[in-house]
Order: C-alpha cells, then sequence, then structure tokens
C-alpha cells in the first residue's frame, strides 16, 4: 500500500516585477505565465500553478502546489481569486525596490483571508550592493512588525532566481513549513472553488481548483454551484498525474461530464450532489483596516470569497458608520449568489477608489426571514463565541417548535453527515436536543414549549367526549412528525389518553383509563429493542402471551399511532425510530448506487428485511430504484 501524498497550497504575494514568477519557475522548472499577452508584456495578469514534488522531514511524500498571483494593482481581483484558497504564503519582495504599495495590500489580504503561516523571501539581490541587501533587510523587519509574519522576521531569506544564490536554503525552509500545515476542515463536506475553465482536446470539459475539503473520486456526480447542475467525474488529475480520487489541499483538475465549458466559470463551486447550495444573504462578522475609509449603512463593496466576487450591500446591525479598524457585525447582500458556510473568509473592497477595505468571515449563510434584528444580533452574537456543539444548538434553537433536520442542519454548516451526527449525539446524549422521527432534531426546551401547547388546548375546548387528532394538530400549529413524536411520549407517561383517534385528558371524561396502554408499550418496546430485524407479531404475542384476536387490536392502535410502520403486504412490522436511524445513515449516502447485495452488508440484514425495506426507502423518496439498483437522493 502506498503512503498518501501530502499536498499543500502556498501562494505567492508581493508587488509587480518583485520576480514572484521568476522565483516559481527557479523552484520547479515551471513557467506559470501561460498567457500571449502575459508573455508580450512580460507581467503576470492571472493566476498560475507549478509543483515541486519532494520527500518531506519524515520522508514520507509531499507535493507543494504553488499558485503564482498578479502583483500589479489592476489585477488584484485575479490575486484574491487565488489567495483565497492557499495554506500559507511566500511573499516576494525585491532587493531593489523594497516594500511597496502592493506589498503591503497582499498582506492585509492575506490577513484577512486567515492565512497564518509563510515566507518572506528578498529577490534579485545579484542586482544590489550588500549595504542596500542590509537596508531593505531592516526596512522589511519593520514592514513586518505586528503581523503574521511577524515571527519568522529573523528567517527572511535572501534569494536570487538567476544565480541560484539562497535557493536549496529556500526549498528546506518550504518543506519545513508544508510539515506544519494541516489538512483544512476535516469535519466539512467536499467542495472545489473553481478558477479556471478549459476545453482539452479528446477529453472535453476540464476545471481546476484547490480541493478545500474532504475528496472526490471518479465516476463520481457532483453539482455545480449556483444553478444545482449536476456533472459527473470522468478523471482526475493532480499537476498532471491521473489519479482516482483527490484529498483536501490538492490542486486538482477534474474532466467533466455533462456540460459545455461556457457553463462552467471562475467562481463556481462542486460539491456532492443534495448537499450545499450558493445563497445571496449572509450575516458575518467584520474588521475594517485601520487606513480604510470606513463603511456606512448601505454601502456598496466589492465582495470577494474564495474564487468568486460579485457586488455586495452592506447592512450595519445598529446603523452606525463602521470606523476604520473596528469589528462589527454586519448582513451582506449579494448581487449574485456564491456558496458560502459558516466560517468561510471573504475580503471586502471599496468600489471608487478601488482598495481592499476590510474582511472577515461569514456567521451564517442561512438567516432566518422576518427574524427581528434585535433578536438575530443577540444569536451572533452568541453564535460568534460559541464552540461547534453550542453553534449546532444555537441553529436548532433558532428553529423554535419547527425544529431543524440533519439535512438541512448540513446545508446551514457545510458539516459531513458523518460530523453532524458524531457532535449532535452529544447534545442528545446531554438531553439538550431531542431526534424526532427520522432526522428531525428538536431541542429540549422547544418540546417542553410544544407539550404545553398541546395540554393548553386540550384543557381549553376537550369536551366530555375528546377532542379530535386532527385537530388538536391544526390548533397547536406543529409539525405532523413533531406533533405524533410528543402525542405519543404524553401517551407514554399517562398524561393524556388516545382512543379512537380522540384525544382526552388523562383524568377527564367518562371513559376509563386505557387498560391496554401498559400492554401496547410493552408491545411497543419489544420491536424497538430488536431494531430492523424484528420479529413477526405471533412471535411477540406468543412471547407476551396473548392470543391472537388481542394481538391484532393492538397492532391496529400501534400502526394507527404510527408507532409501528408495515413493511409491504407481508407480516412485517418495523418500529418507527428503528426506520428514522435507516433513513439517516442512507441519506449519508447521497449520490451512491446501492443494490440488494451492498444493502446487507450495510445492515447485517437477510434478504426477507432487506427487501420490504428497500421499497419503503423508495416510497420514502430517500432512494429511487434505477435497474436492478438504487440512487441514494
Amino acid at each position: 500500500m502506498t503512503t498518501p501524498v501530502k499536498s499543500v497550497v502556498i501562494g505567492t504575494a508581493g508587488h509587480i516585477d518583485h520576480g514572484k514568477t521568476t522565483l516559481i519557475r527557479a523552484l520547479t522548472g515551471v513557467d506559470t505565465d501561460r498567457l500571449p499577452e502575459e508573455k508580450r508584456r512580460g507581467i503576470t495578469i492571472d493566476l498560475g500553478f507549478a509543483a515541486l514534488d519532494a520527500l518531506a522531514l519524515d520522508n514520507t511524500p509531499l507535493r507543494i502546489s504553488f499558485v503564482d498571483v498578479p502583483g500589479h494593482k489592476l489585477f488584484v481581483r485575479n490575486m484574491l481569486a487565488g489567495a483565497g484558497c492557499i495554506d500559507a504564503v511566500l511573499l516576494v519582495i525585491s532587493a531593489e525596490e523594497g516594500v511597496k504599495p502592493q506589498t503591503e495590500e497582499h498582506l492585509a489580504i492575506c490577513s484577512l483571508l486567515g492565512v497564518r503561516r509563510g515566507l518572506t523571501v528578498i529577490t534579485k539581490v545579484d542586482a544590489v550592493s550588500p549595504e542596500r541587501l542590509e537596508e531593505v533587510c531592516s526596512e522589511i523587519q519593520t514592514f513586518l512588525s505586528g503581523t503574521f509574519l511577524e515571527e519568522s522576521r529573523a528567517s527572511v531569506l535572501p534569494v536570487s532566481a538567476r544565480t541560484g544564490q539562497g535557493l536549496d536554503e529556500l526549498r528546506r525552509e518550504l518543506l519545513s513549513l508544508a510539515t506544519k500545515i494541516t489538512v483544512n476542515n476535516p469535519d466539512h463536506l467536499p467542495r472545489l472553488p473553481i478558477d479556471r475553465a478549459f476545453v482539452m482536446k479528446g477529453f472535453g470539459t476540464v476545471v481546476t481548483g484547490t480541493l478545500l475539503s474532504g475528496e472526490f473520486h471518479v465516476g463520481e456526480s457532483l453539482a455545480l454551484e449556483p444553478g444545482s447542475r449536476s456533472v459527473r467525474v470522468r478523471g482526475i488529475q493532480t499537476h498532471g498525474h491521473a489519479e482516482e480520487h483527490a484529498r483536501a489541499g490538492s490542486r486538482v483538475a477534474l474532466n467533466l461530464a455533462g456540460i459545455e465549458v461556457s457553463d462552467a466559470n471562475r467562481g463556481q463551486t462542486l460539491v456532492p450532489e443534495a448537499t450545499l447550495s450558493a445563497v445571496t444573504t449572509i450575516d458575518v462578522d467584520a474588521v475594517l483596516l485601520p487606513d480604510s475609509t470606513g463603511l456606512k449603512h448601505r454601502s456598496r463593496v466589492h465582495f470577494h470569497a474564495f474564487t468568486a466576487d460579485t457586488l455586495a450591500t452592506v447592512s450595519l446591525y445598529g446603523y452606525e458608520t463602521a470606523e476604520p479598524g473596528s469589528s462589527r457585525l454586519m448582513r451582506l447582500r449579494l448581487q449574485k449568489p456564491v456558496l458560502l458556510v459558516p466560517g468561510d473568509r471573504f475580503v471586502l473592497r471599496s468600489c471608487s477608489p478601488a482598495a481592499t477595505i476590510g474582511g472577515g468571515h461569514v456567521l451564517d449563510a442561512h438567516p432566518l426571514p422576518h427574524l427581528r434584528k434585535a433578536k438575530c444580533l443577540s444569536w451572533l452574537e452568541a453564535l460568534k463565541d460559541g464552540s461547534l456543539e453550542e453553534r449546532l444548538f444555537l441553529r436548532v434553537a433558532r428553529r423554535a417548535t419547527d425544529g431543524l433536520t440533519m439535512r438541512d442542519l448540513m446545508a446551514e454548516t457545510g458539516l459531513s453527515p458523518e460530523s453532524l451526527r458524531k457532535f449532535t449525539e452529544l447534545l442528545i446524549g446531554s438531553n439538550r436536543l431531542l431526534r424526532v422521527s427520522g432526522d428531525l432534531l428538536l431541542t429540549s426546551e422547544a418540546a417542553e414549549m410544544a407539550t404545553g401547547n398541546i395540554a393548553s388546548h386540550l384543557k381549553a375546548d376537550a369536551t366530555p367526549d375528546g377532542l379530535k387528532r386532527s385537530e388538536l394538530k391544526s390548533q397547536t400549529g406543529l409539525k405532523t412528525a413533531i406533533f405524533d413524536f410528543l402525542l405519543e411520549k404524553l401517551v407514554r407517561d399517562q398524561k393524556l389518553r388516545l382512543q379512537n383517534e380522540r384525544i382526552y385528558p388523562a383524568t377527564s371524561g367518562p371513559h376509563p383509563a386505557d387498560p391496554d396502554l401498559e400492554l401496547r408499550s410493552a408491545i411497543a418496546a419489544i420491536y424497538e429493542a430488536a431494531g430492523l430485524a424484528a420479529p413477526s407479531s405471533s412471535e411477540v404475542a406468543a412471547r407476551l402471551n396473548l392470543k391472537v384476536s388481542e394481538m391484532r387490536r393492538h397492532m391496529t392502535h400501534l400502526l394507527r399511532d404510527r408507532i409501528l410502520i408495515k413493511m409491504g403486504t407481508d407480516e412485517l412490522y418495523i418500529h418507527s425510530r428503528a426506520l428514522g436511524t435507516l433513513r439517516d445513515r442512507i441519506r449519508d449516502l447521497r449520490g451512491q448506487t446501492l443494490d440488494v447485495a451492498r444493502f446487507k452488508q450495510l445492515t447485517g440484514l437477510s434478504r426477507k428485511y432487506a427487501i420490504p425495506l428497500l421499497e419503503y426507502l423508495d416510497r420514502e423518496r430517500v432512494t429511487r430504484k434505477e435497474g436492478d439498483k438504487r440512487l441514494v437522493l
């Protein structure tokens, strides 16, 4: 088994004509200036890419991908598209010119984008005197003070791409830097912001980008956002090497089927199907640069995140102007949809004159409409300072008695189903969250509120003949799944009675307490404990010493209350909670296909159970039958 190659992405930064492209060519042998106009003018206009394959300090394979960005102020937009996906920065400063305006702006942009590692290189040292080099070194030491590169001030590297001076030491420092970088977002869904799209003869549409998280596989179906356009991965390459799958941190080229190159553009994002979607309204935590001009309510700005950019309108919580150097919570309304999740970094630039004024990170990419500003602000303040588990809890709590499905929670957070299950189980284990049928989550406080709602309506409106179940549900306004879940609990706790689809307070009315409640609870407990491999009703009847007619009567009640669900035409009954767990588990396989054999392997069930359960999943629209297989929707 071969050791997987660790991949990291390092971006260049610096003023025009300070030798960024020449330095990358000296390190890798690749000329990243690929456009005819770049060759003619001798400057970088768009993004360029190269790679350095080496062994890390522990002798494991390592691939450093370089993103070479333009240094001219007219092409900052292109620079931002490259800087949005890097793990570290190679700040390049010419010994001839020293620190210049784009040096300052590029470093500020990297800081706003959350870059926290890097190296500083002084180029063209062969063209200056020792005295000039010493002067530039001193200038750079002062410039780096107070920045994220401050710790590396003592190891500013003088190099010459022309003579080779300092290149070996630079390579060693790059390897050392790369080994300290960890994989980003291990708990998140796969995402690939596209930075190039082109046609390759004999292959068709190819897109490139940096895989931010997760993995992509050959043959996998993906969605292109915005637009949810379905595409299929025909092939994967990383710097010319064909791969079966790509891992987070890799520079990736994907050969896509199902799309023309004219429909794929920089700024779009590839994600697994039916997971994430582009948004136009976000709540953010933003900081303005000390030398910015400030930001007024309703201002228009340029918004840049990863490879996307669009105009945005600023809505300030509190309305007062955001002063230079200040940090503010604000809402941004984007002119074009962009795929974003909480934690994503962005940069803001003024429209006129064009300049970088600030940036920050996304707090919420799915604000609730019509929520009062004061309540929203309070929620954002709690969200900003909360742990991951607390942030998940706050998202469910925000939905009050409506609850929140795991699928919607995934869409709001960008977390993978496996990670979500891990973190929500902790909240369920501490009784802060409840799992309602299927994948619906509800806070304990909301459950108490909804239970009180049910009790108050029953007390106010029930007659001696009770209240129709459908009428009580309509009065409470609760979702069916939540109403049924809480009603079952209230019946089980003997706080109300349910007879013939009519509901009674536990102690009122002419009807005696249901004498069969304890027996039905025992039947339900047997089915719940059995999970998917449920016994037959005759086996349960024999176990509880019940006659066939009695068992049939009890089963009718349990089916009517949807505690048990009948599978097809056979006498197979499964507890609703076991089916909810199954639905969650299968939904985690979205975009994949299942046949009977794989389903049996996943569940450990025989064909007797597998076939009716697969048919049930078809009816619930968790899967769709396609020939002998099923596509997980």
